[in-house]
């Protein structure tokens, strides 16, 4: 400010702030501006603004596993729709949709079943992993969350809108094995191809309020590979769900 001529007074009014603003600027070394105001700060002293505050660099160029972080949500409902939306989209080569219901899909993404189908036509494997609906563990998770909408029934909506799309090439679902029941309702994840949303529920919630992560894998061994080879184990021990007939009722 020094050097360019400028009271913090001054500077507060190239920038539109308060005068008290820019003081709570110099004396606090932790204080970080919106970016819009370390650009014009900037500008208005004639110097970089990663000079001014490098910390603000730091906390967007991560390193180490943080890397694979894209974004992290504290509710899976707070992830706009317009991201699952766009990673399906994109993906050419792997969707897996591993939620225990998967049933949130259908009322969020638009004409979802002629999506999937046009990825299946075109060579992305589609894969469906969910809980059977007549499962121990489907019975236990229902009395939890004791809401209107069952865990059972929400799994049959998601059975229903696949046989729509009947036994195309490409398209598979599976119920996760018994032994695999409970890793499976307290953790969802869905794969698009090198990306990954994870949800791991917490207690007595169902999905929409518990938390979501969005990774991007980068490397072998990272945060995305873990919870990837967690899905895909999952996957490989469970049960084939024929889609060209209604799989039986065993209640």
């Amino acid at each position: 400010m020094s050097a360019a001529g400028l009271s913090p007074r001054q500077l507060a009014g190239r920038v539109g702030v308060s005068g008290k603003t820019v003081e709570r600027w110099l004396s606090d070394d932790h204080l970080i501006p919106h970016a819009r105001n370390r650009e014009d700060a900037a500008q208005a002293l004639g110097v970089d603004a990663t000079m001014l505050w490098p910390k603000a660099v730091r906390d967007v160029f991560k390193t180490g596993p943080d890397r694979e972080i894209v974004r992290s949500y504290p509710y899976r409902s707070a992830c706009p729709s317009t991201v699952w939306g766009d990673l399906i989209k994109s993906a050419k080569t792997d969707l897996l949709f591993a939620g225990y219901t998967n049933y949130f899909l259908w009322l969020e993404q638009p004409n979802l079943v002629e999506t999937l189908r046009r990825k299946a036509e075109t060579g992305c494997r589609v894969r469906f992993l969910m809980g059977d609906p007549d499962g121990e563990v489907t019975r236990q998770r229902e009395a939890i969350e004791d809401v209107a909408l069952s865990v059972s029934t929400r799994v049959r909506i998601t059975l229903e809108h696949l046989r729509r799309l009947g036994p195309i090439e490409g398209l598979e679902a599976r119920f996760s094995a018994p032994v695999d029941a409970m890793n499976h309702v307290s953790l969802s994840v869905f794969r698009f191809d090198r990306d990954a949303l994870v949800t791991p529920h917490l207690a007595r919630l169902v999905g929409h309020d518990s938390p979501l992560m969005h990774l991007r894998g980068d490397g072998a061994g990272g945060m995305w590979s873990r919870f990837a080879d967690h899905a895909e184990e999952l996957w490989e021990r469970g049960m084939p769900v024929p889609l060209g007939q209604k799989a039986p009722d065993r209640s």
